[in-house]
């Protein structure tokens, strides 16, 4: 069904001004950003791409096959970077952590689009409060690769009192690694010599993650 072969009342554009965009199903949002008037070939779209992250993460190129043309898949990435920039935009203002899940979330914003492996920190003040999340590494996480110095980097550069390390698996599987360990490891005992401990080290999969220090791998007992 294309949106102008619907009547006018049940038209995204109209049922947006009378009831809001929380009225409007996912392909019907999906028309509106990208201008695909075609409602099915949107909702195959999110199918194929399992939903709004996917997209997000997708080749540009591979989304315009999807959606007809470069310039709907430019209008649709426009959109969903907006909509992540909002999300980011929610976590200024000395954001404080007081939980993995609370830290993990906010990573999760950050991260959600990678395909491959990226080690981030974030950097947190004598009360826990976010005072910036910096990358560090693009690439496998492993030790022989890794400078933990680069770690820390920034953290001394802004005078943090701890950090927080969070890097991604592109699978689904959160499950710390025994590389994910032996990086820990190395990670909280140079935390110790700078004088800028390592609260945490989360791994990411999707909408799961797994917290080192909770399930007692790299972290002293």
């Amino acid at each position: 069904m294309r949106i102008r072969e619907l009547p006018l009342h049940e038209q995204p554009i109209s049922r947006i001004a009378d009831r809001g965009p929380d009225a409007l199903s996912d392909a019907e949002l999906l028309a509106l950003v990208s201008g695909q008037q075609d409602l099915e070939i949107c909702a195959r779209s999110l199918r194929e791409y399992h939903g709004w992250v996917g997209l997000l993460r997708a080749d540009m190129r591979a989304v315009a096959a999807s959606i007809g043309t470069p310039r709907r898949a430019a209008s649709l990435k426009a959109a969903l970077e907006i909509g992540r920039r909002l999300l980011v935009a929610g976590y200024e203002g000395r954001y404080q952590v007081k939980s993995p899940a609370d830290v993990a979330q906010l990573f999760m914003v950050e991260m959600m689009a990678l395909d491959q492996e990226e080690l981030w920190v974030a950097c947190l003040d004598t009360k826990n409060r976010l005072i910036k999340i910096a990358k560090v590494y693009r690439g496998s996480v492993n030790t022989a690769m890794i400078r933990v110095g680069e770690v820390f980097k920034e953290a001394l550069r802004l005078n943090a009192a701890s950090i927080v390390v969070a890097h991604n698996h592109p699978s689904s599987d959160p499950t710390p690694s025994p590389e994910d360990i032996l990086v820990t490891r190395q990670i909280v005992e140079a935390g110790k010599l700078l004088d800028c401990e390592c609260l945490d080290h989360l791994v990411l999969a999707g909408n799961r993650f797994a917290s080192l220090r909770e399930r007692g791998l790299g972290f002293p007992s």
